[in-house]
């Protein structure tokens, strides 16, 4: 896929234009959207009827880490004591038992991907992840080594032994979260770590075999300059990851350095968007193509596999604590929370649960006031448009019966004033400019509904 734009429009600025990083819009709604559904929940078994189960994606969550960094907000705490691991895989495996069932009511049930994240899932001892494989495979069905099956891991778990379960069970993708390869940096943003034990895991990673390895860095760390950027870049090429992430550092409440300081606004955005810029500059230079804001890929690398799954449309399943669920109608999950003593309260309930078969926390996707499926079109469109080989308007009239500009005309003009679309994109394609991928994380929050923005504004962090 070619991320070469044409000229792009001339970019509006001034005091009006918004800050650039506002919300991270990995999934929508949010889930500080999400609320207690009336109890008792409505039955798996009755979200699923009807629904298209033939290209699902799996998502396992492992809620452990070994340490919590300071810019982190996941959903996840320090250690697993008192064979807590142990406890937690039970719960999952009777979760999965129950989901596989409501699942099987009608038409055929197949999962296209799959993936295991935190936390950190190889947080668990090789045998736990053998168990974490046969859960995935055994219990809910999914055919790990014929789909792609994507792992997160850090430099200290990132294990030979650990790795070869992975590699053996058909990981196809084994993504590393780096953030800096200058130790200062690490320090700073409260990441114990030494360069020499990252580029140790990076070999054990290629000496494993799994096809894809993706490098997670962070740019905006306090003290890092254009030149310690560019350090870690170097770095990080090096080992010619087949995927790189480039994440802006967000500062939020209840984290390591949200409880530390306060931090500015506008200088520390510029700061960020220069290194935003570098950065891409300099991989776009190294031959790497640009999926995103933050994803960039090798233009050589291997595809994974058979991958035909759509964010944009097709259901997804969560087993764990901290996973979603999605259906046409309602967005699922358990209690969400960032202080750790909350944290492992809901995983301490979890553990206890034996019967998992409604759904007790979530958001109707008809929930925008009118009841017309406005919450299906915003995240179609949030998920196509933040991509950078955009959206496909054929898609979108085939499934919503009209235009973008129909639905959503006063935000995409917007959008064109500010320079951020793409006036070059081929004929069929609403898609962003490189300026409109720079300014994703505030533009995506410009297309939440009224409903969510209020519920997110009324969300207590806790």
């Amino acid at each position: 896929m070619s991320t070469t734009h044409p000229a792009a429009t001339p970019v509006a600025t001034g005091p009006d234009t918004p800050r650039p990083y506002q919300n991270y819009v990995y999934a929508y709604p949010h889930k500080t959207a999400y609320r207690p559904l009336p109890e008792p929940g409505p039955r798996l078994a009755e979200l699923w009827r009807g629904e298209p189960k033939d290209a699902l994606s799996l998502y396992l969550h492992i809620p452990f880490c070994d340490v919590r960094c300071g810019f982190c907000n996941l959903f996840t705490r320090i250690g697993a004591p008192d064979e807590l691991s142990t406890r937690y895989l039970d719960a999952l495996e009777r979760q999965a038992g129950t989901v596989r069932e409501a699942l099987a009511g009608d038409g055929p049930v197949r999962f296209a991907t799959a993936a295991f994240g935190g936390g950190t899932p190889t947080f668990l001892t090789a045998d736990e992840l053998t168990r974490l494989c046969d859960i995935a495979e055994r219990r809910m069905g999914a055919d790990l080594r014929a789909v792609p099956l994507s792992v997160e891991a850090s430099p200290s778990t990132a294990t030979a032994d650990r790795l070869a379960v992975l590699a053996e069970r058909g990981a196809t993708r084994l993504s590393l979260g780096v953030q800096s390869f200058v130790d200062a940096e690490a320090r700073a943003a409260v990441r114990p770590q030494r360069r020499a034990d990252v580029e140790a895991a990076l070999a054990r990673i290629r000496a494993a075999g799994i096809p894809v390895l993706n490098i997670d860095l962070i740019y905006g760390i306090d003290g890092q300059t254009e030149e310690s950027w560019r350090l870690s870049l170097d770095a990080a090429l090096r080992w010619r990851p087949e995927e790189l992430y480039l994440y802006p550092l967000y500062v939020r409440p209840l984290t390591g350095l949200g409880r530390r300081a306060a931090v500015g606004e506008r200088a520390w955005d510029e700061h960020r968007l220069g290194l935003y810029r570098a950065g891409r500059d300099h991989l776009l230079a190294h031959g790497y193509e640009q999926r995103s804001m933050r994803m960039f890929r090798r233009a050589d690398a291997p595809a994974q596999g058979p991958d035909d799954y759509a964010c944009q449309t097709d259901g997804m399943i969560g087993l764990g604590c901290g996973a979603r669920s999605y259906t046409s109608a309602l967005h699922y999950s358990f209690d969400y929370a960032v202080d750790a003593r909350e944290v492992r309260s809901i995983i301490d309930t979890y553990t206890a649960t034996e019967d998992f078969g409604r759904a007790v926390h979530g958001r109707y996707m008809t929930e925008d006031g009118d009841g017309d499926g406005d919450e299906s079109r915003r995240r179609h469109l949030l998920q196509s448009l933040l991509q950078a080989g955009g959206l496909e308007r054929a898609d979108y009239r085939g499934r919503f019966g009209g235009d973008p500009e129909d639905h959503f005309g006063a935000e995409l003009a917007g959008f064109a004033a500010r320079g951020w679309l793409d006036g070059g994109a081929p004929a069929g394609v609403l898609r962003l400019s490189p300026e409109g991928l720079a300014y994703s994380d505030a533009l995506g929050p410009e297309l939440f509904s009224p409903a969510v923005r209020a519920a997110m504004a009324a969300y207590e962090a806790r």
